[in-house]
C-alpha cells in the first residue's frame, strides 16, 4: 500500500495531475516543512498517516522516518561535483540532503553506475546503494500527431532537437556554438524551461545558426517532438541519468550525446559518443550522424530495441524489492 505525502497548500497548480494513490498532507508548508524536516528532522510523517513501515524519500528532501526504515533516492551529486553550476541555497540545501541520506538511510536508490560511483566514493558503503535504472514509455504516434505538432510550433522538415531545463551543466553554451560550426543548415530547436546561469536570449541571438526556443510542451507533444527530430543532441556535461536520452531513443530518434557520462551509460551501443567539453567534437558528432541516413537509421532502431529493455515495470520491481530488503 502506497501513500503519498505533501506539504500543506492553499491551492494546486491549475496544470496539477493528481498522483494514482492518496495523499497525505502535513501541516506546514513546503519550506517550513522542508527546513524543519532538515534541521530538526520533526515532524514525524506518522503524525499524520499513522504507522508506515518505509519512508522513501524520492527527490532532495529527507524526512524523518521514525520507527520506520528510510529508503532514500539520490539523482546525481552534481552539486557537490560542480557547485558553480547551482544556486549556494541550493548547494547546501541538497549537501545537508546527502549528509541526512549517509546517516539514516538504510538504502540509497540511484538511477546510473555513475551517481553509484560518486556515493561511494563520498563514503556511502557499496553494500547500501542500489542501481536502480530509470523507465519509459514510448509515445504512440501516427500522421496526424506529426501534422498537428509540425504546424502547432511551426516547424521545418528536418531539425536537431535538445530537451531539458536551462541551466549550465546542460552545456548550452558549447551546443549552441557547436551549431554554428556544423555543415548542416537543419535549425536547432530547443525545447523545456527556463532555470539558472544560462542566457539562451544572448546565445541564440550570437549564433550564426539557426536556433529556436520552444519553451516548455505538454507531455503528449514531446514523444512526437522526439519522433520528428532527425537527431536528438545532449551533450551535458553531468547527470544522474539523462532521461531525454531514453525518450528520444525510445522514439526511434538517433542520439549523439556525451561520452564518460551516465548518459553514454543510458545510450551503451546505440548512441554517438562526443566530448562535451569540445565545441569541435560535438558539432563532428552533428554532422556525422546529419549527413548519414544509414547511421541515423541504424543508431534509432538500437536506441529504441535499447529502449525497449528500460521498462516502468523494471524499476517498480527493483524499487519495491529494495523495500522488501530493508524490512527484512
Amino acid at each position: 500500500d502506497i501513500l503519498g505525502v505533501a506539504a500543506a497548500h492553499r491551492d494546486l497548480p491549475a496544470s496539477f495531475a493528481p498522483p494514482p494513490v492518496a495523499v497525505c498532507h502535513m501541516r506546514l508548508g513546503r519550506l517550513a516543512l522542508y527546513e524543519a524536516w532538515h534541521r530538526l528532522r520533526r515532524p514525524l510523517i506518522q503524525g499524520r498517516a499513522g504507522p508506515v513501515d518505509v519512508v522513501h524519500a524520492t527527490g532532495g528532501v529527507i524526512p524523518p522516518a521514525g520507527d520506520a526504515s528510510l529508503v532514500v533516492t539520490i539523482h546525481d551529486l552534481a552539486f557537490l561535483r560542480h557547485p558553480e553550476h547551482f544556486p549556494r541555497r541550493g548547494v547546501r540545501f541538497l549537501t545537508r540532503a546527502f549528509e541526512l541520506a549517509k546517516r539514516e538511510a538504510d538504502l540509497i536508490l540511484v538511477p546510473s553506475v555513475v551517481t553509484a560511483d560518486d556515493c561511494q566514493a563520498r563514503g556511502v558503503a557499496a553494500s547500501r546503494v542500489v542501481v536502480v535504472p530509470w523507465g519509459v514509455s514510448p509515445a504512440t504516434v501516427d500522421d496526424a500527431a506529426r501534422a498537428r505538432v509540425r504546424a502547432k510550433y511551426r516547424l521545418p522538415e528536418q531539425f536537431v532537437l535538445w530537451v531539458g531545463t536551462a541551466e549550465p551543466r546542460k552545456n548550452l553554451a558549447r551546443l549552441i556554438a557547436a551549431a554554428g560550426r556544423t555543415e548542416t543548415d537543419m535549425p536547432l530547436i530547443l525545447v523545456g524551461p527556463d532555470g539558472w546561469g544560462t542566457d539562451l536570449d544572448r546565445l541564440i541571438a550570437a549564433s550564426p545558426h539557426p536556433v529556436r526556443r520552444v519553451g516548455t510542451v505538454p507531455t503528449d507533444d514531446l514523444g512526437v517532438l522526439y519522433d520528428l527530430a532527425e537527431v536528438f543532441v545532449y551533450p551535458s556535461l553531468m547527470e544522474g541519468f539523462g532521461m531525454p536520452v531514453l525518450e528520444a531513443m525510445a522514439q526511434g530518434t538517433a542520439v549523439v550525446t556525451s561520452a564518460g557520462t551516465s548518459t553514454a551509460e543510458v545510450v551503451g551501443r546505440a548512441g554517438l559518443l562526443v566530448d562535451p567539453a569540445d565545441v569541435a567534437s560535438i558539432a563532428d558528432g552533428i554532422d556525422e550522424v546529419v549527413a548519414d541516413a544509414a547511421l541515423r537509421r541504424s543508431l534509432g532502431a538500437a536506441g529504441e530495441a535499447r529502449a525497449a529493455e528500460m521498462t516502468w515495470e523494471q524499476t517498480a520491481s527493483a524499487t519495491a524489492a529494495a523495500y522488501d530488503a530493508v524490512q527484512a
